[in-house]
């Protein structure tokens, strides 16, 4: 009986919510899309920065976003799984998820998976990590 109630009573928990799912999207975002971007070098580099530079002209700059768009979907998904500065990650890793998206659509392609990642990077910014993160671990008193 307890457990039924469990289920299906009104839980508040927040905090275990928010915690779910900065594992789930910062871990999947990490292991599908950030690892293999990340290793994959200048070369690969160089052609996902085209998604951004091919928009406003700036080439010379190619590289270099490519490698920005690959250190927001690895190393800064993985500080959104901590809780590690994870607003910052999260206007990074949504920038890329616009950028993507907007590639998408030019393509002519709808953009599901790059929405649902902006969604959720939306969600940190405005939610927050939560209390079971490193932020509310070590930056209490730049938070509150």
């Amino acid at each position: 009986m307890n457990y039924l109630k469990f289920l299906l009573g009104n839980l508040n928990n927040t905090d275990v919510g928010l915690l779910i799912m900065r594992i789930t999207f910062g871990g999947l975002m990490y292991l599908n899309h950030g690892h293999g971007k990340l290793l994959g070098g200048v070369d690969r580099w160089y052609g996902l920065g085209g998604a951004l530079t091919n928009m406003i002209g700036l080439d010379f700059l190619r590289t270099f976003f490519g490698f920005m768009a690959s250190l927001s979907e690895s190393v800064f998904s993985l500080f959104i799984v901590a809780g590690l500065l994870t607003r910052i990650s999260s206007s990074l890793l949504g920038f890329t998820m616009v950028i993507a998206s907007l590639r998408h659509i030019f393509k002519g392609d709808f953009p599901e998976m790059a929405i649902l990642y902006l969604i959720f990077c939306v969600l940190m910014l405005v939610a927050g990590p939560g209390k079971y993160s490193a932020d509310s671990l070590y930056l209490k008193k730049f938070t509150s």
